[in-house]
């Protein structure tokens, strides 16, 4: 056996020395280098493409990438070429019939940013964090030190133009009329402010910010959309990047997220689990009132809340490259919490003269449990045109929120101990089914056209029982179904320096609420369009302005239907109404972007008009506890609202170890309404909601690189006061500060975090309703928090420019719902 094996490795020697012999010498191979560099900014691009192809023979002969500073040092054979440089959403810069006989530096090339197709056009890039598109900024999440070991609600609070208020709910520009998207999908949980305090801020890419959508976007949300863009993973091999944090008050997380990518198949996938306490408390203070506005008592409300939550996220997929042209994505995630909330209210009780009566002692204690399964699909097909493709994209989704709450009230006046239960259950269903395709033709033009069909159906079933016995007046099972099938098409072009994109959006709305314990049923069905358009002119390289226009919509749902939904507090009771109609919105938006070296300056002017916009409005119930009458909140339709604001955006880098991004937004509300009630005595009341409110807020931060390498990044914003028909919210300060340092030969970051550094971050309102109440309540969801995280990447540079397959573009949030 031993002989035959030598034989074998003797023939293969022998082979193999007499095929070198056979072969002609070899010339000796040329170095070939150079720089690649942003046309106006000058800055070098990295992972931009060099290809070189023999004349008349378009298969690659040799290649490579561009290094951290744009260089490239290429090994050639003597000969003609074509040499092509690439880069993402650039225009190829090539060079023809380039003879090289030795070896040579082709200098400094540069790469000017390609706006030919309209609906990916890029008109300004910053390499750091933003990027200016035709129709939205894209935030890019990986250098934002604030975020570290956070969730995504921390992450859209620290985006300029966006704010995340104390109960978690986002408004843009002011508006909290938002549509929050995941992947480009509308998020399939039940409430969205919970959802986005559970996914891990480091499972996100980018988020993208689109004050006045397209007719390519969901109808939904007059005040605009954000788009949130989780990781999948792009690079080739084995890579990932793994967190753990930790914190006070007490929380602590840990998270990664890995791919494997092939030739042929990408596999990633994002886990994340974490333990977070969130300790938060408010205040009333109510000075309850005849009718003839004396004063009848008071009553002061303390309230303090230990939440603890525990939640899982994850996610699988495959990304399958069945062809060059063809590619099927198809995922699975699911997310898990289960969290308790012990919600302590002391109630002081005072006469007239503000004399101590009695104390009144309600212990809410609430368990939780939320589970959501999602399974998301993707196919994309590109045909032989750049930028034509067809992409069919569907996602079927069921979610689980259950809530038991047990209620104990006391009182030191009374020896009797009163117990109220609660059981809040809902289960959402949700089917997303959607196509698109986009055909360029012409020169500088491109068609584009799509179905959308958004199928769900929510069941609320609430119920509260008062010593053992059902509440009936507290007792319902609330089934909302909506179903709406849409229809878009639009058409872009580019002629010179002026680009132009008209688009219109039909949807069909057929929606069911139906009230099971009181049998009232009731369906709204509705059609309407919805058109768009944009102008947008380059006045330079440096410089470009634009307007748009579009129509929108704002349907009811959840919490502000249903009219059974809480009694944590038996005095001041939130109450849906089933009987909300949506509201429209048109909005007309114009915007100027100029760029400097060190300076971007991005601004817009728009003014929003809202129909039948939702307001909440107070009124008296006609029930009373101890002599104590209850007040009613519940959401109307009210009018008119009219909305102008001018905002700004900085992005300033005034040297190599500092950089600056400040926002400014300052707007008008004015309401014109007349609400109309006939209260619990049977009179009819008349208010007038008619209002003006004038406010601005602003935002700046600061990330400076400090010796030993150092990151130190500060941001701070204000919220100033806002009028309402029945009340005020008075001004919000707030300041966050975080500090990093690599770690493991840049392998790991260490990252410290203060959250609320000045413990200021409330919501503070002011509210009087005539003849019935005036009230002064600070809320603050969550105190002052510090955290601590580690990350540690693998095969993974920091910062890195994640670099696409050749020959196919970057279409990530191309599902643009």
């Amino acid at each position: 056996m031993k002989k035959i094996k030598s034989a074998l490795i003797l023939a293969l020697f022998l082979t193999t020395i007499f095929s070198f012999a056979q072969q002609p010498p070899m010339k000796p191979k040329i170095k070939i280098t150079g720089k690649v560099i942003e046309k106006v900014s000058k800055q070098p691009l990295e992972y931009a493409t060099i290809t070189f192809l023999l004349p008349n023979n378009p298969k690659p002969v040799a290649g490579g990438i561009t290094n951290p500073k744009g260089e490239f040092d290429i090994e050639v054979n003597p000969g003609v070429y074509d040499i092509k440089i690439e880069f993402i959403s650039f225009k190829i810069n090539e060079i023809k019939q380039k003879s090289l006989k030795t070896s040579t530096s082709l200098g400094l090339i540069s790469l000017e940013e390609d706006a030919n197709q309209l609906n990916e056009v890029v008109i300004r890039s910053e390499k750091t964090t933003v990027e200016i598109k035709l129709d939205k900024k894209v935030y890019n999440v990986g250098n934002d030190l604030m975020v570290k070991g956070g969730t995504v609600s921390d992450v859209l609070d620290n985006i300029p133009s966006v704010s995340v208020d104390v109960e978690g709910n986002v408004s843009l520009r002011g508006n909290d009329n938002v549509r929050v998207l995941i992947d480009g999908k509308p998020s399939n949980a039940i409430n969205i402010a919970e959802a986005l305090r559970l996914i891990p801020a480091d499972a996100i890419e980018k988020v993208e910010v689109i004050t006045n959508p397209s007719a390519r976007y969901d109808a939904e949300g007059g005040g605009g959309l954000l788009n949130i863009i989780l990781k999948k993973g792009k690079n080739q091999g084995l890579n990932g990047t793994f967190i753990a944090s930790t914190g006070y008050p007490e929380t602590y997380g840990l998270s990664g997220n890995l791919n494997y990518k092939s030739k042929n198949f990408n596999l990633f996938t994002t886990q994340g689990y974490s333990n977070r306490n969130s300790p938060g408390s408010s205040i009333t203070n109510s000075e309850y009132l005849n009718s003839d506005n004396s004063t009848r008592n008071y009553i002061y409300e303390n309230r303090e809340n230990e939440r603890n939550n525990k939640g899982y996220n994850g996610n699988f997929g495959i990304e399958l490259y069945l062809n060059e042209s063809t590619s099927w994505t198809n995922s699975l995630n699911y997310r898990k919490s289960n969290g308790d909330n012990v919600d302590n209210v002391l109630q002081n009780y005072y006469d007239s003269g503000f004399n101590y009566d009695y104390t009144r002692n309600r212990i809410n204690d609430e368990i939780s449990d939320s589970e959501n399964v999602e399974f998301a699909t993707n196919f994309m097909k590109k045909f032989k045109r750049d930028g034509h493709k067809l992409t069919i994209d569907g996602s079927f989704s069921s979610n689980d929120d259950v809530n038991d709450a047990l209620i104990t009230d006391t009182a030191t006046n009374s020896n009797v101990l009163k117990l109220d239960k609660t059981i809040n259950n809902q289960n959402q269903k949700r089917n997303l089914i959607q196509m698109d395709y986009v055909l360029p033709f012409g020169k500088g033009s491109q068609f584009e056209a799509g179905y959308r069909g958004d199928f769900s159906d929510l069941v609320t079933d609430y119920q509260v029982e008062n010593d053992g016995v059902i509440n009936n007046n507290f007792t319902n099972t609330l089934e909302y179904k909506e179903k709406v099938n849409a229809l878009y098409t639009q058409y872009g072009q580019k002629i010179n320096k002026f680009s132009v994109l008209f688009g219109l959006r039909f949807e069909d709305s057929n929606i069911e609420i139906n009230q099971l314990a009181t049998n009232d049923y009731n369906t709204k069905k509705y059609s309407n369009f919805f058109p768009s358009a944009f102008f947008t002119y380059e006045i330079s390289d440096q410089s470009s302005a634009s307007v748009s226009y579009s129509r929108r919509i704002q349907r009811p749902r959840g919490r502000m239907l249903n009219p059974f939904n809480s009694l944590s507090s038996n005095i001041n009771i939130f109450v849906g109404n089933p009987d909300l109609n949506p509201a429209f919105s048109d909005a007309l938006d114009f915007g100027y972007i100029k760029r400097w070296e060190k300076l971007t300056f991005n601004t817009s002017l728009y003014v929003n008009k809202t129909t039948d916009v939702f307001q909440f409005a107070r009124r008296e119930s006609g029930a009373f506890v101890n002599g104590t009458p209850v007040i009613i909140s519940s959401p109307i339709n009210l009018a008119t609202e009219y909305r102008t604001g001018f905002e700004f955006t900085l992005n300033y880098s005034p040297y190599k170890w500092w950089k600056l991004n400040g926002n400014f937004n300052l707007f008008r509300n004015e309401t014109q309404g007349i609400f109309t009630y006939t209260d619990f005595n049977n009179n009819v009341n008349v208010q007038d909601f008619g209002n003006v409110a004038t406010s601005w807020s602003s935002r700046i931060t600061s990330k400076i690189t400090l010796p030993y390498k150092i990151d130190w990044q500060t941001n701070a914003s204000y919220n100033a006061p806002q009028t309402s028909a029945q009340g005020k919210s008075l001004g919000v300060f707030a300041a966050n500060l975080a500090f990093s340092k690599d770690v493991l030969k840049d392998k790991g970051t260490l990252s410290f975090n203060i959250s609320d550094v000045f413990n200021s971050r409330k919501r503070i309102t002011e509210n009087y309703l005539q003849g019935v109440v005036s009230s002064y309540s600070e809320m603050q969801w969550r105190q002052r928090q510090f955290s601590l995280s580690f990350t540690y990447r693998f095969n993974k540079p920091k910062n890195e420019r994640e670099r696409p397959r050749p020959n196919q573009n970057d279409n990530e949030g191309d599902f643009q719902g």
